[in-house]
């Protein structure tokens, strides 16, 4: 696995209840816990993690001294041949608590999962406090690295979007594609 990350400690909290992450990855390797996306605080323990487990499905997940909420994909994502677009919506805002947290693969929206808890209403994610973010390996730790490819990862605060932001469907061949220059 590779050892490269991309780290930043934002100087102060941005939107903490409503923000959105996306990105195209394409994986190199299985069976192996993968960091996406993390914020990690100082004591070294990790806060918010989007990864890939070791049993290739999707985890997101945030952690105290418990989780404070926690999805795990029924779906399996095994094709090291295939790119998966995964866009993370988030806005605790949300009166019904199903719509406080969307997971979208390659532009359709995942309902299944072995575990579902939700933000609690108005929830203060890690995701954009002052402490260390990462993508492709933990923050402050070089352990459970990505192993493959991203591109096109997006970061915003303030607002959820959904995934057809980010893609679109390829009107002659029918597979989900990038936006290139999303308008967000």
């Amino acid at each position: 696995m590779a050892s490269t990350q991309l780290t930043r400690t934002p100087a102060s909290a941005g939107n903490r209840k409503t923000w959105t992450w996306s990105g195209w990855v394409k994986r190199s390797g299985l069976g192996s816990r993968q960091m996406l996306f993390v914020a990690r605080s100082d004591s070294g323990s990790d806060r918010f993690f989007l990864e890939f487990e070791s049993d290739d499905d999707i985890q997101i997940s945030e952690v105290a001294s418990v989780y404070d909420f926690q999805y795990i994909t029924d779906r399996k994502f095994r094709d090291t041949s295939a790119w998966y677009h995964i866009v993370v919506s988030v806005d605790t805002t949300q009166a019904t608590a199903s719509d406080r947290l969307k997971l979208y693969v390659n532009g359709v929206q995942e309902t299944s999962f072995s575990t579902t808890d939700n933000p609690s209403l108005n929830y203060d994610t890690s995701v954009n406090s002052n402490e260390a973010h990462a993508i492709g390996s933990r923050a402050l730790s070089s352990t459970d690295n990505f192993d493959g490819s991203m591109t096109h990862v997006h970061f915003i605060d303030g607002t959820a979007y959904d995934a057809s932001a980010f893609g679109e469907t390829d009107a002659t061949t029918g597979i989900w594609k990038p936006k290139t220059a999303p308008s967000v």
